[in-house]
């Protein structure tokens, strides 16, 4: 009888992986794998962390903020012409599909410098953080109450204290560090407005309203409507205590100002409303002014309750658009059979695309899986570069010396079905020169693999390659 009900349960559970909607038949077939050879714990793996639902409640919640939310693509003076984006005919594709991700047109007028590291990162926020006259809003994925955690703590601090509204929005999960310590409560109490994504509760019991490990990964910098910032580092030192082994943590960021700062804004606002409940919509019904000439650019946000495949759609439509050059740099690499053919499409059709992985990664299932694909890319005359300088975090993608991608997404399944994302696309020569010459320096202290190196790994490396590539999707 045991036995009967056991098979039951097995089959009604496959049934619903068979029927859940956008799943891939790969990640489809690794979890039927995984609930046949592990019966109970593959079951409830699947119930647990099978699905990308964040809960009834919580998705009610983030329709009526975005609901809320203007239309962000009839900002004011959207029609301007200052706004208006010069993007090149070959290029609008991109654009277009950027939009329709997350509702953002390009805009012009803007101007940007990419920080030097992410010691200068920290020093420069700091310094707009303490010339803000109006507000200042941040979220991180990790924020820690190390150094430079502590150093952005206190110019809040000293901002709220001379009454520039303060925002602060960390992911419950990932910036637990800091909501448990006594510098998350002393910002509270210096008057800044401090919030959490996402809040786990009680752990035994949020499983059942939702998947524990769904997150909001985004760094998001706006201050004053004029600034932002975009890229991949979180608000902690490069040694980063938390996996310190690794360190240190390598990141790119980028400084904006400009009317790209109001589509952050927007995506800030979003998430804000959501999860701190106050309504902060009049900050986007302020006109914009003061445009100066400058690049277009857009923001392109993700999630697991924005559109299907948006970020693996982005990557690859970037990817088929190369036509000289394509260069990326991703800490986790774990891609749709979509995304791997594109890359190899463009080592074969002539594109000099190249790829730079750290050497050592923090996640070393990843790091396996990842490795699984070195000889299929490396034979489309993909060239592979693995860092040495500490663990590579850096999201970055630069086409043909005219079009960057920087952000918070990596090029897993967790940041296309899972993470809540936050990305710059923009079009810009001298911008994405800076962006190559930063990858040309990560290339520099990176060791170059070779076909005949990958093809001589001994059968158990490449069995544990392939093995954790099986179960990639369930990752």
């Amino acid at each position: 009888m045991l036995i009967a009900l056991h098979i039951l349960a097995q089959i009604l559970v496959m049934g619903r992986v068979l029927l859940r909607p956008h799943r891939d038949p790969a990640s489809r077939i690794a979890w039927i794998v995984v609930i046949l050879v592990l019966p109970v714990a593959g079951m409830l793996g699947y119930l647990l962390l099978g699905e990308t639902s964040i809960g009834r409640g919580r998705i009610a919640r983030m329709q009526a903020a975005l609901a809320a939310l203007p239309d962000p693509a009839a900002a004011p003076g959207h029609d301007a012409a200052p706004l208006r984006a010069d993007v090149p005919e070959q290029y609008r594709p991109l654009f277009r599909v950027g939009q329709s991700i997350s509702g953002h047109a390009p805009v012009g007028g803007n101007q940007a410098r990419l920080t030097a590291d992410s010691d200068a990162m920290i020093a420069d926020l700091v310094a707009d953080i303490d010339a803000a006259t109006d507000h200042v809003h941040v979220l991180f994925y990790i924020w820690l109450p190390d150094n430079n955690g502590t150093r952005v703590a206190e110019a809040l601090c000293r901002a709220a204290a001379r009454g520039v509204a303060c925002r602060a929005l960390v992911d419950d999960l990932g910036s637990r560090a800091l909501t448990r310590h006594a510098l998350w409560r002393r910002m509270e109490d210096c008057g800044v407005r401090l919030a959490r994504a996402l809040p786990v509760g009680f752990v035994l019991v949020r499983p059942l309203h939702g998947r524990i490990d769904l997150r909001d990964h985004r760094k998001i910098v706006v201050i004053d409507n004029r600034i932002t910032y975009c890229g991949s580092q979180n608000c902690a030192d490069p040694a980063f205590l938390v996996k310190a082994k690794y360190a240190p943590w390598v990141d790119a960021v980028m400084r904006f100002e400009g009317p790209i700062a109001r589509q952050n804004q927007h995506l800030f606002a979003g998430d804000w409303m959501c999860w701190a409940g106050e309504d902060i919509t009049a900050l986007l019904r302020r006109p914009i002014t003061d445009v100066a000439p400058g690049f277009a650019a857009q923001v392109v946000a993700s999630g697991p309750t924005v559109r299907h495949s948006a970020m693996p759609e982005m990557f690859q439509t970037l990817i088929f658009a190369a036509r000289r050059e394509l260069v990326i740099t991703t800490p986790y690499y774990v891609p749709d059979d979509p995304m791997q053919g594109a890359l190899c499409a463009a080592g074969n059709r002539g594109v000099a695309t190249t790829i730079i992985f750290p050497a050592r990664n923090d996640n070393f299932a990843i790091a396996a899986t990842s490795r699984s694909y070195y000889a299929e890319l490396l034979a489309a005359g993909v060239r592979i570069f693995e860092y040495q300088g500490g663990l590579l975090h850096t999201k970055s993608l630069t086409l043909d010396g005219e079009i960057t991608l920087i952000g918070s997404a990596n090029m897993d399944r967790r940041s296309f079905d899972l993470n809540y994302e936050n990305n710059i696309l923009l079009h810009d020569a001298t911008l994405t020169t800076a962006m190559r010459a930063r990858q040309d320096g990560y290339i520099a202290h990176s060791r170059e693999v070779l076909a005949e190196e990958v093809a001589a790994w001994p059968w158990p490396r490449r069995l544990w390659h392939n093995a954790a590539a099986v179960f990639s999707p369930v990752l």
